[in-house]
């Protein structure tokens, strides 16, 4: 049975930007995270807070954060932090909601963040106990599996969400790193963590590498998430995750949705002119789903 609403979690501003080689001025960022304001957002990613060594795009992080915050005081806008560093500076920034990466596997999680998952947890409890105004989503990479470790077991799944309960994370988005869910796996993990975990926030972000983002995001609603996350034109992916590609695109699922009468707020035609002027700005720089970067990047 589908909801009758779905909130879309705009990611493109930051998992989109980030694959992009050459940087996207501030003030084209600016335009077109406007755009998708404009067109009923208002839940949406806007950049990250990592080392402008590794990632060059998000050396702008705090003019955009003081902009939208400035302008905006009912949207929710928040940031992905890598470390307890990112989230000091998110914190300074202003934003009170950010979101904190560790993979359920430890091999992805090491190539991604080079930590162990018991690292990882222990700087995510430090970051909730030193910062409880803040509210932080935990990004659950490799849910679905890994590209180094292979298989990922719901056993492995539950114990993760367990361990992040524990610490009192209230959010927990279910990411698919490199586009291997299938939808009887989707299924299947969500009705057990909806059981096991009521009091736990599920979100769902699903890669498109085998063209499957749109029926396992179907999938997903269907079996009880009304959290979904897409970027804009289906920009984004993980490039250190070998295999991955793009996000689900946010105005073909909200088409979709449209014609199932599934309501999300957001306008179809207007997000549709800023999608394609967002390509269009960044054609060339970023040229589609499979983008070659040397650095690694604090992908889900």
């Amino acid at each position: 049975m589908y909801p009758k609403k779905i909130q879309i979690i705009e990611i493109g501003p930051r998992d989109g930007f980030q694959n992009v080689k050459d940087f996207i001025p501030t003030d084209e960022k600016i335009k077109i995270i406007q755009g998708i304001i404009e067109s009923g957002a208002n839940r949406i990613q806007l950049t990250s807070f990592v080392s402008p060594k590794h990632i060059e795009q998000m050396k702008d992080a705090k003019i955009i954060i003081k902009h939208f915050l400035e302008k905006y005081k009912d949207k929710r806008f928040y940031a992905l932090t890598p470390n307890y560093y990112g989230a000091k500076r998110a914190y300074e920034s202003g934003l009170r909601e950010i979101t904190y990466v560790i993979s359920v596997s430890e091999g992805h999680n090491k190539a991604n963040v080079n930590r162990t998952l018991d690292e990882s947890f222990a700087e995510l409890e430090k970051i909730i106990n030193d910062f409880p105004e803040i509210l932080v989503n935990l990004d659950a990479a490799t849910v679905f599996g890994c590209p180094f470790d292979g298989i990922v077991t719901l056993e492995q799944v539950v114990n993760y969400v367990e361990r992040a309960r524990k610490l009192g994370v209230k959010i927990v988005n279910l990411c698919d790193t490199i586009g291997v869910a299938n939808p009887i796996q989707v299924k299947e993990i969500i009705t057990t963590l909806l059981e096991k975990f009521p009091e736990i926030e599920f979100h769902i972000h699903i890669h498109d590498t085998r063209n499957m983002g749109m029926v396992n995001s179907l999938t997903a609603i269907e079996y009880g998430i009304t959290n979904v996350q897409a970027s804009i034109a289906g920009m984004g992916g993980c490039p250190f995750a070998p295999g991955a590609s793009g996000n689900l695109s946010t105005e073909d699922f909200i088409y979709m949705l449209e014609k199932m009468n599934i309501e999300t707020n957001i306008n179809f035609e207007k997000l549709l002119e800023i999608a394609k002027y967002a390509k269009k700005t960044i054609n060339g720089t970023y040229s589609g789903h499979h983008i070659n970067i040397d650095t690694k990047l604090s992908c889900f």
